[in-house]
């Protein structure tokens, strides 16, 4: 379904269902590990225990790049925890939201505790703004995000309750490469992380930061690579880079790309490009200057800059710097330089000489802080916690005539 809905390709398609088991699987077990509360400081004469308890009705609002994955995601959670959950699916894949809230009810789930509501923006808009909501799940852009964000920060007549805000948005994810780097090893995880999906995934590498001692190869290479990627259609067995989501994403890629060509250099696969779909060619812009837009806004789709870095700390730096703060990589053979970029990067996710997409539930739990998220990560142990609250309850057992444990 998502392959025919949101032009994912057969093998990105398969590893959305995949996961969407892994975090019902996962979900169901931190539940199981709520139930019992916390451990709490004990003292003779006072008995102290830690309930979680549901905190209500939670908004799932998710995305079509990973349209099954990530609602179930949150539906899980939610639902384990005692909650009900109204899921609103994006207007892009309004079929794969329904058909998880069908297999949830067939699979036991009470008919009525997951509805699905369907539309454009204004259907999330009123989830966020209803009274009866208690929390709100959210995966997308940093500026819906935020929006998100400050309306629920509203609390609205016949409101007794503070609404919680679990965000998951955007990114302007950075692989730094070291002069040591293997680079029969970064590049195609590079590659698979950059351009996989035509580049339309929140963790996707939008920026390369490379050592000027390996930056020349390291954009041969890259470059070189492009004309390998195969680009077709989704349901074509073998296919790299689908047609992006709608037109609109395939004139903000070429805004992008006609920046790139004025104020750098722009290299593009010489790959032809299907008539039929809304394809951009995989691409990778160089030589561009250090306030460039293109480096530093989150553009998902497949264009992919490569900035020269003197060493391993003006990267860091320029990590630090960003607003985002998601995933990012880091390729070198330096125990020292890994332990120290892992101290300084504040990004959710870093990955050490491996692609930095494809997080899996349990190994990899998934979010990131500053304007990428609010720390909840999905797939994670602390996941769950977003949608109870937590009560003590304080016991006198001196008290006459109560026995003691």
């Amino acid at each position: 379904m998502a392959v025919g809905e949101c032009a994912k390709p057969w093998e990105e398609a398969d590893a959305d269902v995949c996961e969407a088991i892994d975090q019902l699987e996962y979900a169901a077990r931190a539940a199981v590990a709520l139930a019992d509360g916390a451990p709490l400081v004990q003292v003779p004469g006072e008995r102290n225990t830690l309930i979680y308890e549901p905190r209500g009705v939670a908004a799932a609002i998710s995305p079509w790049n990973f349209p099954i994955a990530i609602p179930a995601g949150m539906v899980a959670a939610a639902l384990a925890t005692g909650n009900a959950v109204v899921l609103k699916p994006a207007e892009q894949a309004p079929a794969c939201g329904a058909a998880l809230a069908d297999a949830l009810v067939e699979g036991g789930v009470p008919a009525g505790v997951v509805p699905v509501v369907q539309g454009f923006g204004d259907a999330g808009a009123a989830l966020v703004e209803s009274a009866g909501v208690h929390t709100i799940a959210f995966t997308g852009s940093s500026a819906v995000g935020l929006e998100i964000a400050r309306a629920a920060a509203e609390t609205r007549d016949g409101q007794a309750h503070v609404k919680r805000v679990v965000a998951e948005m955007g990114g302007k994810n950075a692989i730094v490469v070291d002069a040591d780097a293997d680079l029969d090893e970064a590049v195609p995880a590079i590659v698979h992380s950059a351009f996989a999906y035509a580049g339309q995934k929140c963790s996707a590498a939008s920026v390369i930061l490379a050592h000027k001692r390996i930056a020349p190869l390291l954009m041969d290479r890259l470059a070189g690579a492009l004309d390998a990627l195969e680009v077709g259609q989704a349901e074509d067995f073998g296919t790299d880079v689908p047609p992006l989501i709608e037109a609109g994403a395939q004139r903000r890629l070429r805004r992008y790309a006609d920046r790139a060509r004025r104020e750098g250099t722009l290299v593009e696969s010489r790959v032809e490009l299907p008539d039929q779909g809304w394809f951009v060619k995989p691409m990778l812009a160089l030589d561009l200057a250090e306030g460039s837009p293109v480096l530093s806004d989150e553009i998902f789709g497949p264009l992919l800059a490569l900035r020269e870095v003197p060493d391993v700390a003006t990267a860091c730096e320029i990590v630090e710097a960003s607003p985002f703060a998601l995933t990012g990589g880091l390729f070198s053979r330096d125990d020292q330089t890994i332990a120290e970029f892992a101290r300084r990067s504040p990004v959710g996710n870093l990955y050490v000489n491996r692609e930095i997409t494809g997080a899996k539930v349990g190994r990899q739990p998934f979010g990131g802080g500053r304007r990428s998220g609010t720390g909840w990560k999905v797939g994670g142990p602390d996941y769950a916690l977003a949608f109870v609250e937590s009560r003590i309850v304080c016991e006198n057992t001196m008290r006459h005539g109560l026995p003691v444990d």
